[in-house]
């Protein structure tokens, strides 16, 4: 009688565990926003213009580390970028620490990033920090506004 039992409450069991799995394994919101943060970073390191503009949404923002004018459409985004890397050969970046907030469809992340180039044969860095804005549209995060600037020297 007791097999019994166990035998018809399994199928019941296993299903609530394959359910609970699913729930588990689906990224939420903000790993999301990581997840595009990411993409933006690893698109930034092929040092390809096109393709880092095409992060942003059309009417996209950036008031960017290297540049005293905000940038409000793709063209102002590509002619950045294209600067950007001629400036900084080998640009890569690295994230420190994030602090991601969603709202609905809309989402912040505010943090902090060094990016790494070559000069004259070395590496060097130059820490920073972020804040983007990101809103979804379909399945896909997209920039529409990004603020960045050089890490300020702490006072002392």
């Amino acid at each position: 009688m007791r097999f019994r039992r166990l035998t018809s409450a399994l199928p019941f069991v296993l299903a609530g565990s394959l359910l609970a799995t699913a729930l588990v394994a689906q990224p939420g919101p903000k790993e999301e926003v990581a997840a595009a943060t990411l993409t933006w970073g690893q698109t930034l390191g092929r040092n390809n213009p096109d393709d880092v503009v095409l992060l942003y949404a059309t009417d996209g923002v950036l008031w960017g580390t290297l540049s005293p004018t905000v940038r409000a459409d793709r063209a102002a985004l590509r002619d950045y970028f294209v600067t950007a890397f001629k400036v900084l050969p080998s640009l890569e970046v690295t994230f420190g620490e994030q602090l991601i907030r969603v709202y609905g469809s809309t989402a912040v992340n505010t943090g902090s990033y060094t990016f790494s180039y070559l000069k004259d044969g070395q590496t060097m860095t130059l820490p920073a920090r972020y804040s983007f804005t990101f809103v979804k549209e379909g399945e896909k995060w997209i920039i529409v506004d990004h603020h960045s600037s050089v890490m300020p020297i702490p006072p002392g």
